[in-house]
């Protein structure tokens, strides 16, 4: 299938937070199967080193970078680093996740750990990594995208602090997106459901989601990072969706539609 694809992001630079494993992982991998180069950034430098080789052995150009989203000096660190290396930058994903994420626990039950992490790697990184990109991105003309989560449209019983950060973080984005759309960047969101090692240990624990998600999507399965996932956030970051800004792209089989 690789070998059919279109280099619809040839010549483009792109930075994936997370990218050590899961969507970030397959997101990176796409990305690199259509041209980019890409800077696979992680908390852990083995797991960026193994996707960005993976990347590498298939033809395509990658660099591993250690990044702690939670730490500002990373952020600055790694976007300075992916410049140096490569010479600009036109895309960044958001896609890093807190451990708490996937952890089902009721409200009254969260601590302040579990909320300050999860604020820490979704919105505050979120704002370090948009103001260290940002005049790279405007000299690029380039996009931004987040990776959402339709738990922030609708809510989620078994995750209320992720629903609820996650809801934050669309709101950021499209804050993001009006600011920075004069400058000639686009800042949109795409809200997956796919495979990860995260959501199969949650399914794991929580046999009645794991059939409700099934009896919601239309088309009766999960996504697949690489070729479900990666297509679409490949498109917001390429120049196809050149008019397309402030958006949430669901990407999750017909589960939740809108």
């Amino acid at each position: 299938m690789a070998d059919e694809l279109n280099p619809t992001l040839a010549g483009r630079v792109v930075m994936v937070t997370g990218a050590g494993q899961g969507v970030g992982a397959d997101v990176a991998t796409y990305c690199g199967m259509v041209g980019a180069r890409v800077a696979v950034t992680a908390r852990k430098p083995d797991a960026a080193t193994a996707v960005a080789g993976g990347i590498n052995d298939a033809g395509g150009e990658a660099i591993a970078i250690r990044c702690d989203v939670t730490s500002r000096a990373d952020i600055d660190n790694a976007v300075a680093e992916v410049v140096d290396r490569f010479g600009e930058l036109h895309g960044v994903v958001h896609n890093a996740i807190s451990s708490y994420s996937s952890q089902p626990v009721p409200f009254e039950d969260v601590t302040d750990e579990n909320w300050d992490d999860q604020v820490a790697v979704a919105l505050r990184a979120a704002f370090h990594l948009a103001q260290a990109s940002f005049t790279h991105l405007v000299a690029a003309k380039g996009s931004f995208v987040f990776m959402l989560s339709t738990a922030g449209m609708e809510g989620s019983p078994p995750v209320p602090a992720y629903s609820t950060i996650k809801g934050a973080q669309r709101a950021f984005m499209k804050s993001m997106a009006r600011e920075w759309g004069p400058q000639g960047i686009r800042v949109n969101g795409v809200a997956p459901i796919a495979v990860t090692p995260a959501i199969a240990a949650f399914l794991s624990r929580e046999p009645i989601a794991a059939e409700r998600l099934a009896k919601r999507a239309a088309l009766e399965r999960l996504g697949d990072g690489v070729w479900d996932i990666g297509p679409p956030t490949a498109f917001l970051l390429g120049p196809e969706s050149r008019f397309v800004t402030g958006q949430t792209l669901v990407v999750n089989g017909g589960s939740f539609m809108f």
